[in-house]
């Protein structure tokens, strides 16, 4: 089963995200080098940096490791009360947060277009909560503009084509985690 949810991007609504966003755009420069995973791994996200609390490299699907990273003390506090009050609203219970992390695509940065492959992708839910952005920040999917609003949560469709520029003169911020649903992987 996969995850195609037959839109580009849901909107889940408004959420207080003001004690995640204040923590992230109080975090040191260097909180966002301390893993280069993505960077070094996927070439689309070679202008991005990450700030990571949980990831699975998704190796061995569907008997996956998901391990906290040095993010989880950092945002935890934060974020997780969030991803929770969102996955109460929105999702069954019982499944497993495999990836989290605030990700910020730098000035003039570019993800390219590309699809999530990995069978962890078809099987979960993206869920994107902007953090800070500009009027310069391009994210498209499956081919058309998308607009994300501060204090609104987005479920986007991975299985589409998807890309992000930003032109903007600052970073844009996404705090992004994929939700499983229960039955999905092995632990």
């Amino acid at each position: 089963m996969t995850m195609d949810i037959g839109v580009p991007i849901k909107d889940l609504g408004s959420y207080n995200i003001d004690p995640l966003r204040d923590k992230i755009l109080s975090l040191p420069e260097e909180a966002w080098a301390g893993n280069e995973f993505r960077q070094l791994e996927y070439e689309v996200h070679a202008h991005t940096q990450s700030v990571v609390l949980v990831f699975t490299d998704g190796h061995g699907w569907p008997n996956i490791e998901v391990s906290k990273e040095v993010g989880w003390d950092l945002l935890a506090e934060e974020a997780v009360p969030l991803m929770h009050k969102i996955l109460e609203d929105h999702y069954p219970p019982g499944g497993t947060i495999v990836r989290a992390m605030a990700a910020r695509l730098q000035a003039n940065g570019v993800i390219k277009p590309h699809n999530d492959k990995h069978p962890s992708f078809h099987h979960g839910h993206r869920i994107h909560i902007p953090i800070s952005s500009n009027p310069r920040v391009r994210f498209m999917i499956d081919g058309r503009p998308q607009r994300m609003q501060i204090g609104s949560v987005y479920e986007i469709n991975n299985q589409k084509q998807h890309s992000v520029m930003n032109k903007g003169s600052e970073g844009r911020i996404n705090f992004i985690f994929d939700y499983i649903p229960p039955g999905n992987i092995s632990r």
